[in-house]
């Protein structure tokens, strides 16, 4: 999008389960994105049943810590159902390798909790021009991201949107029957997709693909405030 251009409308999704923190980023969001509708869910879980009968379009500013998330696994489990729109880590932990690892597996930004309204508005603003903002700066020059990190971006990024959605379930642990309950599809198909996870892993199992994805799932455990 160009810089000139000014975006107005869309819908925009606040995942935060602190009643004040989603008052202050509604605040935020309808000063900084011109028109939007803001909508608002506790977790995980309710931020999906809202994109199910809304279409969510514009942004979604998404806590770290939501009370049915495990590191990443909020984000991923977003991705899959808000494909191309942008999403912004909110959080009260500024720990750089969370920062990177939202960068790596595709987050629009990472902002600190502890930054002022307005400026958090004007962070905003930049990434719906279509800038990225990680630690509270425009990302002209990336932090350095590390090998780790580099090699789990690069295998993330090859997995189908589904496959992501299955690999959040696994590293939940739960089993292939609660797996094809919950999304919905076979067994046959959840062990297809698991085979598909494990090749472009490079691992042979379960326990191998949760080590492998681990800086991920393990990202931010404990409580944000």
């Amino acid at each position: 999008m160009g810089e000139c251009e000014v975006r107005a409308g869309g819908r925009v999704l606040i995942a935060d389960d602190h009643p004040l923190t989603r008052e202050g980023l509604a605040l935020a969001a309808r000063s900084a994105l011109t028109g939007a509708t803001v909508f608002t869910a506790g977790s995980v879980t309710e931020a999906v049943a809202t994109m199910d009968h809304t279409r969510i379009d514009r942004m979604i500013l998404l806590d770290l810590m939501l009370p049915d998330a495990r590191g990443y696994s909020g984000l991923m489990s977003i991705q899959h159902h808000a494909a191309n729109v942008p999403i912004v880590i909110v959080s009260a932990r500024e720990e750089p390798a969370l920062i990177e690892a939202a960068r790596a597996i595709g987050a629009a930004g990472f902002l600190f909790k502890s930054l002022p309204l307005d400026v958090v508005a004007g962070h905003l603003r930049e990434i719906d021009e279509g800038r990225q903002v990680f630690s509270g700066r425009r990302s002209a020059s990336p932090p350095a991201i590390g090998t780790d990190l580099i090699a789990i971006r690069r295998r993330i990024g090859e997995l189908s949107p589904a496959q992501r959605t299955v690999l959040v379930a696994l590293a939940d642990g739960r089993s292939n029957k609660a797996i094809a309950h919950d999304l919905d599809i076979t067994e046959a198909t959840v062990k297809a997709h698991l085979t598909g996870i494990f090749r472009k892993l490079g691992v042979s199992n379960r326990a191998q693909a949760l080590i492998a994805v681990q800086p991920l799932f393990g990202a931010g455990e404990g409580r944000d405030t």
